[in-house]
């Protein structure tokens, strides 16, 4: 069983590190990539701002009955690998269509535009959901998700950081133009599908460990969200994270730009954010051990918070807003990967109170929460690089000491904001703590709702 949960652990966490990276690629960069490489008019750039945040919205209300998708598959290979790899095929030729310049302007760009991300956000949601959902089919002990969850978050956060770090070197290596990001997109892909390969052959679900459920019905799709309330509170405090996290993140290259003045700065900045994150999430664990998932979010958010109020105040020179930046994102690390830890958690939550386990409706939320974050986000930045003038501006002096402050505020103030009050939510809302969370399990067992072998503890999965 130990063998079984270690091989699960890592085959289960690379198979994420490609995932990331086209996820990063499209959801940091797709703005930079409409602002500074097509150059797109002030005009075209709102009507972009508008539609995709409205097709993002749209799409993400779309999730859940992707999640009644997955949980109602059944196939020869489960529920989740199937769509993992459709999802991760799909999505990798739709992000290469986003990247490619087609010779369109005005409305019929718009058009296509939006198009080709409506679709890209189908499947790349598809994968999504299917992936996460996997999780808790793995392992029903807590301290062995968080370590396949930490390990996950690490690959998650290498992929990330491989394109935040990579992407301005390389696509300035390759000539900088619309050609160069165009073969980027493609790099990206080939590393998607080829990572995913890990997870579709290498990690084996404990399909037996629950009793095997009816067909989910579409009126109980909606009982699953909305009368799970540790759901909804998990939910929307993961929304307003993502929102706050995404925000500050897809502001990056402009800060450099415009406010440090130098944008090759950018990838060094990254690179110790990403060595910070990828530390933090390799020592969860030993903190995990000693201290509460209510006290590790507590801390983190307290890191947070000082890393952004010294971000904002002090002056654009590294000395100040390297260490700040490590504070922000430690903590952020920190919390994304207990946001996994709690959604995971209410999976078990809804079978104890609703009687059934639905692990993909319930992770259809992620997803659905991380678009409305990145919608949300990205229609901050791009209304914010065309009010602060940053759009219009041919250098980086053009852009007045109001137009950044404004995109200070919009990037570090706001985003605080979002975060506190995620905290709070779920610091006066929810619930399952490892007491609750024993207490569901050996109530599913005494049901017969937990199917246990002769001798075995629960440990022991």
């Amino acid at each position: 069983m130990r063998n079984l949960n270690q091989t699960n652990r890592y085959f289960f966490g690379l198979g994420t590190v490609g995932r990331d990276m086209l996820y990063a690629l499209v959801s940091m960069y797709l703005s930079i990539y409409l602002t500074e490489i097509l150059n797109l008019s002030d005009a075209t750039m709102l009507w972009m701002t508008g539609v995709l945040t409205v097709l993002r919205i749209f799409d993400a209300v779309n999730d859940p009955f992707m999640g009644y998708l997955v949980d109602n598959t059944h196939s020869r290979y489960g529920k989740f690998k199937p769509w993992i790899a459709i999802g991760g095929v799909f999505g990798g030729i739709l992000t290469i269509l986003l990247f490619t310049d087609l010779g369109l302007t005005g409305p019929a760009f718009v058009v296509s535009f939006g198009l080709f991300y409506l679709l890209w956000d189908f499947a790349y949601g598809a994968n999504d959901i299917a992936y996460w959902s996997m999780l808790p089919t793995l392992t029903i002990d807590q301290k062995e998700r968080e370590k396949i969850g930490s390990f996950a978050r690490i690959c998650a956060n290498v992929g990330l950081y491989l394109v935040v770090v990579g992407i301005i070197p390389v696509t300035n290596g390759l000539g900088g133009d619309k050609k160069a990001w165009f073969f980027f997109s493609i790099i990206v892909t080939l590393l998607t599908w080829a990572f995913l390969l890990f997870t579709l052959l290498g990690v084996k679900e404990k399909r037996d460990l629950y009793k095997k459920e009816t067909r989910t019905s579409l009126q109980q799709l909606i009982i699953v969200i909305f009368r799970n309330d540790q759901l909804l509170y998990t939910a929307l405090a993961m929304a307003l994270f993502m929102i706050g996290y995404c925000t500050t993140t897809s502001f990056g290259v402009y800060y450099f730009k415009y406010a440090y003045k130098n944008e090759n700065m950018y990838a060094v900045f990254a690179a110790i954010l990403g060595v910070s994150q990828l530390l933090a999430l390799s020592i969860f664990n030993l903190f995990s051990k000693k201290y509460t998932r209510k006290q590790l979010y507590t801390f983190a958010t307290i890191l947070v918070v000082l890393g952004y109020l010294i971000f904002f105040f002090a002056p654009e020179k590294m000395g100040f807003i390297g260490p700040a930046g490590v504070l922000i994102f430690v903590g952020e690390a920190f919390i994304q990967l207990l946001m996994l830890m709690f959604l995971a958690d209410t999976v078990e939550y809804g079978q104890w109170k609703l009687g059934r386990r639905n692990e993909s409706i319930t992770f259809s939320v992620q997803p659905f929460i991380n678009k409305i974050g990145a919608a949300l986000a990205n229609g901050i930045v791009m209304a914010t690089a065309v009010f602060s003038g940053i759009n219009a501006a041919a250098t980086p002096e053009e852009v007045t000491p109001e137009g950044l402050l404004l995109m200070k505020s919009a990037m570090l103030i706001l985003p605080l904001l979002f975060i506190v009050a995620g905290y709070l939510i779920y610091r006066f809302k929810y619930k399952i703590d490892k007491e609750m969370f024993d207490r569901m399990l050996a109530d599913l067992a005494a049901r017969g709702d937990l199917k246990m072998e002769a001798g075995e503890t629960i440990a022991d999965n």
